[in-house]
């Protein structure tokens, strides 16, 4: 230990002493002590709950069939359930000294310097594994994993934050979890799901899941809390709001159509984090949650700022063309059926010799099967895909979107461009991608290199030095004290900014 406590300097620490603002690193990623982690857990419910939890861990992401995992099974067995190809090799192994440091809390905190890094907010790695636990034992399962980590990272507290699992089964459930984690365990940041399976009940109901457990195992959805929920979940992020909790999420879609390749890891991986996240941020956008709950702050991590832009730039010209007013465009009543049959009389002989039709029959057979496969056209709600999200103008999408969304991206993730760049992004706006190493996954081999691995997106003119001092500080100070003023009192980051500054940084919302 004695030599590892003199390690300093790194090329991040150099990039890190040429700045005056501290940096905040929003994703890092550890480990367990697992004698030490069931222990605790034991003393919660017994040797059940450790059952529990270990049957969790070693059911998630490894699809089995008739117990038999992917290595298990034969390539004809796994062509034939269909057996995807799920992640191996995820940790860092040969840099001994890194893998000690996600799962030692004091060799962490000690190596903040090196990392170049002010301020962590943690993510166990098992910090949802409840999730996957049975409906009995889920919520007791998951108080015991957060209890475990605030009493394991409390006393850091000056540098590291760890974050708060919360299930999202029901907007009950989460409200109980999160009550906890903030008043009893003094946590002040909530790591949810971005969805939850849920059974298509019409199915269900003809097909039992305890009579068929194979066609309950295909016959779901996804709920992402938002759009089309089966549950109101508007009581939750109201909680979140009055907690003063910034949620964030890591959600994956590994395994969904196109990301289900039965042998390959990267064909699955490559995007997953991106598309699960849009795929819950839409939700909460055309659910209306942003625009009840502006004060909500909703992080998604590891897919990237570059997706954020992406959709808000498509947000955009979608409503030009299909709000209320752009839809007239395609509204059936609206042809003129005198100017189309003068047209086909003029120009449409070849094509309509033989063929004796009426206005009204032309007009049908033009428009095509896309205007009458349908019983009738949609009226009133029907017609407003941006209703619920309020959304009346452009800057109705700016403020629900761009407001309240931040994006984490990897150190190295060159994309990120696409979240600075204010020319192409509409209202001439800049994204909140937030800097998220994702130190201790198999992204990062060394700890010390994903600092200066952003500064070379500088040097190399992807982003500015403004955009950087954005990734790194602003928008991550933004994140969390937008939810909570308070969230950096008597941590590093109030220590290195003058008190007027930590006071106001950052507290303007765009458009406001």
């Amino acid at each position: 230990m004695t030599k590892y406590s003199k390690l300093k300097s790194s090329p991040s620490a150099a990039v890190r002493a040429n700045l005056d603002y501290p940096v905040i690193d929003t994703d890092v990623h550890t480990n367990d002590f697992t004698p030490a982690l069931e222990d605790y857990i034991a003393h919660y419910g017994g040797v059940k709950l450790v059952d529990e939890l270990r049957k969790a861990e070693s059911s998630r992401l490894n699809s089995k069939t008739e117990g038999k995992d992917w290595y298990q099974q034969t390539p004809e067995e796994r062509q034939n359930n269909r057996t995807i190809r799920s992640p191996w090799w995820a940790r860092v192994t040969r840099n001994t000294l890194d893998l000690a440091t996600y799962t030692l809390p004091a060799l962490l905190y000690e190596r903040q310097a090196e990392q170049g890094s002010d301020y962590s907010v943690l993510f166990p790695n098992n910090a949802l594994a409840a999730a996957g636990a049975s409906k009995e034992n889920r919520q007791l399962l998951q108080r015991a994993i957060n209890h475990y980590h605030a009493d394991i990272y409390r006393p850091y507290s000056y540098r590291l934050t760890v974050v708060a699992g919360i299930p999202m089964t029901t907007p009950q459930e989460a409200i109980e979890e999160l009550e906890f984690a903030v008043n009893t365990l003094g946590l002040k940041v909530a790591n949810i799901p971005g969805g939850v399976k849920r059974p298509i009940k019409a199915i269900a109901d003809k097909y039992p899941a305890d009579q068929f457990p194979e066609i309950g195992k295909y016959a779901s959805y996804i709920d992402f809390f938002g759009l089309d929920s089966e549950y109101d979940y508007d009581p939750f992020w109201a909680k979140a709001v009055e907690l003063g909790v910034p949620l964030t999420t890591h959600y994956g879609s590994q395994g969904w159509t196109g990301r289900a390749s039965i042998s390959n890891y990267m064909n699955n991986h490559i995007g997953h984090f991106a598309d699960g996240s849009q795929a819950f941020a839409k939700a909460l956008f055309f659910g209306g949650v942003t625009r009840r709950f502006p004060q909500l702050r909703v992080g998604m991590l590891e897919g990237g700022a570059d997706w954020g832009a992406h959709v808000y730039i498509h947000l955009v010209d979608r409503f030009s063309k299909r709000s209320l007013e752009g839809l007239q465009n395609y509204n059936p009543d609206l042809t003129n059926a005198d100017e189309l049959f003068e047209l086909f009389a003029e120009y449409g002989g070849e094509i309509t010799q033989g063929y004796s039709l009426s206005k009204e029959e032309l007009t049908k057979s033009v428009l095509g099967s896309s205007f009458n496969r349908h019983s009738r056209s949609p009226v009133g709600s029907e017609l407003e895909d941006f209703g619920a999200a309020g959304i009346q103008s452009i800057e109705d999408i700016r403020d629900s979107w761009v407001n309240s969304f931040f994006f984490g991206s990897e150190s190295d993730d060159r994309t990120i461009a696409a979240a600075f760049n204010d020319k192409a992004n509409p209202l001439g706006v800049k994204l909140n991608a937030i800097y998220s190493s994702d130190v201790g996954h198999w992204d990062v081999p060394d700890l010390t290199a994903p600092l200066a691995e952003s500064w070379d997106l500088v040097r190399e003119g992807v982003i500015s030095e403004d955009d950087f001092k954005a990734y790194v500080f602003g928008n991550p100070h933004k994140f969390y004290t937008e939810a909570n003023p308070d969230f950096f009192k008597g941590t590093a980051v109030e220590s290195k900014l003058p008190k007027t500054e930590s006071q106001v940084e950052n507290k303007t919302l765009v458009g406001v």
